[in-house]
């Protein structure tokens, strides 16, 4: 199956399968939901799209996945429905590109194939490490045939259903500036899932508590890849796992575009459909550009994290905080074109807003991405000047 093909069966599966069995809007999904519904996506051909093959999934290389994950994101069950949702997306990819085959054996195959979760515990209490890694305050200790875990970790998203944590410590003894990545099945003795934080969105299940880890004990093959490489490996999860992020939003703001375009088709105002009215066709056209402009952007960064994976951090930020602003754009006009209809549960569109919001502060917040970009901008102009390739040096000219 073409990524093309694989998108339109997505469409077809999300539409028929997926959308039909939607809780009403402020209602969770029966427990069981989620198991029915990857069922159903296995016999649609289209569960886990962007595993290896080997492994299990379709195999789709990673600039091909925008379509799919827009498709899938068309609902916010359809991510979870084929098994490419966060945070096990995010580890599946980092497990295939950096694990041992004895841990994608343990680890990546029941992930894989739906059979159990996992979570990413990076984010700590202030003032440990958020949108600054650099600030990591969980610390791993070498001990007579492994490590010793202690710290406490907060937002770790999925932990109340996952088997398994990727933990993000601090390694002083291989350097003051080195992390290390370890494996720790959830079931250790001393992780304790904490205090449960309340959030305003729903779609990643398995909460978003404090995970504490006193004095966890683990074996040396808990190491995920080299020990110290932790923070290099970081960025091999965030670039691609914050672009994915962007797909699956982007699809949402589709559907929320669609369901102001079916509104304003059909409601008359002032003696004339409000698709007719020129204040309505400006914001649905300034919806339909920054679609585009986030299509782009997402395309863009997906196939620079393929050809030039430094190049494709940079492209991976920019995406991420055009997009995560965008989508929420293209929601709140889609409520305003619904009227009192797009402020009540009767539509799903303010569950919509409160999903997309939080993506602003997650995986980086904007600010903190505007500063790298811009920080990335001025050294490379930098090296453009020093290195002769400035068409002209600015600040020398108005000397």
């Amino acid at each position: 199956m073409t990524a093309a093909e694989l998108a339109q069966a997505t469409r077809r599966f999300v539409r028929d399968v997926v959308l039909p069995a939607e809780p009403p809007a402020g209602t969770e999904l029966p427990p069981d939901g989620r198991d029915a519904l990857q069922r159903r996506a296995r016999e649609a051909g289209v569960f886990a799209p962007q595993v290896p093959a080997r492994f299990g999934g379709l195999g789709l290389p990673l600039d091909d996945w925008s379509p799919v994950f827009q498709e899938a994101g068309y609902s916010l069950l359809g991510p979870a429905a084929l098994n490419c949702m966060a945070p096990d997306e995010g580890n599946m990819y980092l497990l295939e590109k950096v694990a041992t085959p004895e841990q994608q054996e343990r680890y990546l195959r029941p992930l894989a194939a739906g059979q159990t979760r996992s979570c990413f515990a990076m984010t700590e209490p202030h003032p440990g490490a958020g949108s600054d890694p650099a600030a990591l305050a969980t610390t791993a200790r070498r001990v007579d045939g492994g490590w010793e875990i202690d710290g406490e970790k907060r937002f770790i998203s999925g932990a109340d259903e996952a088997g398994v944590a990727i933990v993000m410590a601090r390694t002083p003894e291989l350097g003051d500036a080195a992390a290390t990545m370890l494996l720790v099945p959830m079931d250790t003795d001393g992780v304790e899932v904490g205090h449960p934080i309340r959030t305003m969105e729903t779609a990643i299940t398995g909460g978003h508590p404090h995970v504490h880890f006193r004095g966890v004990r683990v074996d040396d093959d808990a190491v995920l890849g080299e020990a110290g490489e932790g923070f290099a490996y970081a960025q091999v999860r965030l670039g691609p796992a914050r672009l994915t992020h962007c797909m699956r939003w982007l699809g949402l703001a589709r559907r929320a575009q669609d369901t102001a375009l079916d509104r304003v088709r059909s409601r008359e105002m002032f003696g004339a459909h409000l698709s007719d009215l020129g204040i309505a066709q400006g914001m649905l056209a300034d919806s339909e550009i920054d679609l585009a402009s986030s299509e782009a952007v997402i395309d863009r960064a997906a196939r620079l994290l393929v050809e030039d994976p430094r190049a494709g951090a940079t492209a991976s930020s920019i995406a991420k905080v055009h997009v995560s602003e965008a989508v929420g754009r293209v929601i709140d006009r889609a409520v305003q074109l619904c009227g009192g209809d797009g402020v009540t549960l009767e539509l799903p569109l303010l569950a919509f807003l409160n999903e997309v919001r939080p993506f602003r502060v997650y995986d980086g917040s904007s600010e903190t991405h505007r500063w790298a970009i811009a920080r990335r901008a001025v050294s490379r102009r930098r090296r453009e000047v020093e290195g002769g390739e400035g068409v002209l040096d600015t600040a020398e000219a108005l000397r």
